[in-house]
């Protein structure tokens, strides 16, 4: 009676299965323990023999092509047998040679072999012998017993190779140790704090209904170097480089008001005052406190405030009013050698930059490759708000005022 051969579940995340080779045609015969086909599945290619004797009457899955587990592969029967019931879902008739009267088709399971470690006697779970044909007839003309062969091949399959490299001494000798890792998995859960709370609910609401854009420019950092040596060897406030982006991008916002402002629903606000957030990562997530008219500030007085906030961040003491009310956000993460990255953005603001560290490089100065230093910053635009040209002359500014700071200075 025809047998359905169903595509079978090679492994544990498997759901589809390809058919790299068939290695019976339709009309062959086939032996149990023969190599039906090749089957492709999410990790390897692996060996699929027969379970059962009978003429390969049907192919269900052509050579290249995929198909789901449990879906049918193949149908195995007696030659010249009617199959084609059996596709239907009926009984299939019987063969020229069978009786009428012969009983429902019984539809065949097909194991799943289970990748192991090679093993001496290389055995299913129902003790049947794994091994290839080709592998069985060279033992077979060479006297070896094969159940004395250790499986190399998927599952612990005996191939050709394993029969070639038997020795009776190493066979005998005692099998290597087996080791198992001695760690064991565990994990801690934590409680979200209110502050991780409101970090998730409003950085969410931002991906999620701003669509976002980015765009990333390259600045020359040289003269901001030497503008911030001479600065803190004078003065008794050192800046640092986070403080220049702060008061360029002020000075940049000045010039594009477009990029100071945000998205109402109804309206668009356009803010004509500059409260420049600057990120602070703090125990339990992150806080922006706000830099108010960073325009009107100078270099040393952003230092010092920046700091200030800093510190009373750090111990919890900043108060609601000091991170409501920013009109634009810096994120730096170039202090832990973050070369280039994208930030999402702090609502209200239409905008964000995410500024990354000064890298030495070799660049092009008047016709020469010279040693120099360099800064990515990645511009997180809301669309809604801000268009491409928009952001991208913003960027212009801010490398200009960079690269040229005494202009900040004035």
């Amino acid at each position: 009676m025809a047998e359905i051969v169903k595509m079978p579940k090679l492994s544990d995340t498997m759901t589809e299965g390809v058919v790299s080779k068939w290695h019976k045609k339709v009309g062959d015969k086939v032996k149990s323990g023969d190599l039906l086909a090749e089957i492709e599945t999410d990790k390897a290619t692996m060996d699929f023999e027969s379970f059962q004797d009978g003429f390969l009457l049907y192919i269900g899955v052509e050579e290249g092509k995929g198909a789901p587990v449990d879906s049918v592969l193949a149908i195995l029967g007696k030659e010249g047998e009617d199959y084609k019931a059996l596709l239907a879902g009926g009984t299939p008739a019987p063969a020229k040679e069978e009786a009428a009267s012969v009983s429902a088709p019984k539809e065949t399971v097909t194991p799943a072999p289970t990748p192991v470690a090679p093993v001496a006697a290389a055995l299913s779970s129902d003790s049947r012998l794994k091994a290839s044909p080709l592998a069985k007839k060279i033992a077979s003309d060479k006297g070896i017993d094969i159940s004395q062969v250790a499986g190399s091949g998927d599952g612990g399959r005996i191939v050709k190779r394993d029969v070639e490299q038997f020795s009776p001494a190493a066979a005998s000798a005692k099998p290597a140790p087996v080791f198992v890792p001695a760690g064991k998995e565990s994990y801690t859960d934590t409680p979200v704090s209110q502050m991780r709370k409101v970090i998730a609910r409003r950085l969410a609401e931002s991906k999620f209904s701003a669509p976002h854009f980015y765009l990333t420019i390259e600045i020359d950092m040289d003269n901001a170097m030497a503008a911030r040596a001479a600065i803190n060897a004078a003065g008794d406030v050192k800046v640092s480089f986070n403080d220049f982006v702060v008061k360029a991008c002020s000075m940049a916002l000045r010039k594009h008001p477009s990029i100071n402002s945000a998205w109402l629903g109804d309206t668009i606000r356009t803010n004509h005052h500059i409260h420049i957030g600057v990120a602070i990562s703090v125990e339990d997530g992150l806080l922006v406190p706000v830099v108010r008219f960073a325009d009107q500030k100078g270099l040393q007085q952003i230092s010092a405030e920046v700091k200030d906030y800093a510190a009373r961040a750090k111990s919890k003491k900043l108060q609601p009013a000091d991170w409501e009310g920013n009109t634009f956000t810096i994120s730096n993460l170039g202090m832990f050698d973050i070369d280039q990255f994208t930030a999402i953005i702090n609502p209200p603001d239409a905008c964000i930059l995410a500024v990354g560290s000064i890298q030495q490089k070799p660049v092009v100065k008047n016709g020469a490759v010279v040693p120099g230093n360099v800064m990515k910053v990645t511009l997180s635009c809301d669309h809604r708000v801000v268009d491409g040209v928009a952001g991208a002359e913003f960027l212009k500014t801010l490398k200009s005022n960079l690269e040229n700071p005494v202009m900040m200075l004035v």
